[in-house]
């Protein structure tokens, strides 16, 4: 992977060392640093924490990692570095200081929030770090969309399938399942908000996604960027995905003629590979939350990868029941399997916890 540095010419003591410590560790593990950020599939981007700025990405599958230094230790990790990340559109948040004795806060995304205390020499230090970075770095997001306007007829009101993910999506609603911690809209300036819907095809967060088999090959997927506890309208917030186009990378869908249809959640390229390995899943619920006793991978990737969807198959693969089962996605949430959406709800029925734990 190349990767490069947004830096700023004055920099303070933490940032040179963090640059330094950076590039040491990427090369070490076979990365290649540029200097011409169009062509970066990873680029670590310095932001001031009181009024970040996102890096104007040039393609989607560019990874950003952002960079804020802290002037003191937060009381609430979570409450501080969630904002700046989300305003900087990183896909990680890197926040912390060289003093009394270096620390870091790691945020994603996914809610995932844990703090780095420096106890080893630097070199260590930094192999600690990679380990956070490393799954961005080695991996292939699969975001784009395809439309083809061949949805048959029967299907553009839905089917009993769709009015069953309606129902479920509003049952996980109540139990709090589908948070957005920060509304963007509010959060980002107007040229930030409008650039991240062009960029990614959203218009908002809101965590999780359910799928539900249709035939044998094609499956609906709820959408990205749409309140999940609302969904309802096929072929804008209901999509029936029908294929990946790996010449295209890109996900392929059919909808109505005429359709204006959001974007497919980026958990759909898994999804695909689950339901195409396991035809006997007819379901599947995706969760920001936690269970305690269950398989877990053993590497936090991002959602819409296709080694998120390698490492979620490989553990379906070992268990005896794939069809009905719960697995952990480390640093990140659940994803249970089963014959329809009332079988699940009924096995996460009181058994959730809201707080994903972080390794």
């Amino acid at each position: 992977m190349q990767f490069g540095f947004d830096w700023q010419e004055s920099e303070s003591l933490w940032l040179r060392d963090l640059r330094d410590g950076l590039q040491d560790v990427m090369m070490r593990n076979g990365h290649t640093l540029i200097e011409a950020l169009d062509g970066a599939q990873l680029v670590f981007h310095a932001v001031d924490r009181d009024r970040p700025r996102p890096f104007r990405r040039q393609a989607k599958a560019t990874f950003v990692v952002g960079i804020a230094e802290a002037d003191a230790s937060p009381s609430d990790a979570l409450m501080t570095t969630y904002p700046v990340l989300v305003r900087s559109l990183s896909n990680v948040l890197l926040y912390g200081a060289l003093r009394p004795d270096p620390w870091m806060i790691v945020t994603t995304p996914e809610l995932g929030c844990s703090r780095l205390e420096r106890t080893a020499d630097r070199e260590t230090w930094y192999r600690e770090i990679y380990g956070r970075i490393a799954p961005l770095a080695e991996s292939h997001l699969v975001i784009d969309n395809l439309f083809d306007e061949d949805l048959e007829p029967e299907l553009a009101r839905g089917t009993s399938v769709t009015d069953q993910m309606r129902h479920a999506s509003r049952i996980l609603d109540s139990w709090n399942l589908f948070p957005a911690p920060y509304p963007v809209v509010e959060m980002l300036p107007p040229a930030d908000y409008r650039h991240l819907q062009h960029v990614f095809g959203i218009g908002g967060l809101s965590y999780g996604n359910l799928s539900a088999r249709h035939d044998r090959e094609r499956f609906w997927m709820s959408a990205s960027g749409v309140d999940k506890g609302k969904i309802g309208t096929v072929s804008r917030d209901i999509l029936l995905v029908k294929d990946y186009d790996r010449e295209a990378n890109a996900i392929r869908i059919s909808v109505s003629p005429d359709a204006q249809p959001l974007r497919v959640s980026v958990d759909a390229v898994e999804h695909w590979g689950i339901y195409r390995a396991h035809p006997e899943i007819g379901a599947m619920i995706h969760i920001h939350a936690w269970m305690d006793g269950i398989p877990t991978t053993s590497i936090n990737y991002p959602c819409g990868t296709v080694e998120m969807g390698a490492a979620m198959a490989e553990l379906l693969d070992q268990d005896p029941h794939p069809e009905r089962t719960i697995i952990g996605l480390r640093n990140h949430g659940i994803t249970a399997t089963g014959p329809d959406f009332n079988d699940i709800l009924s096995r996460l029925d009181g058994k959730i916890r809201t707080q994903v734990p972080m390794t």
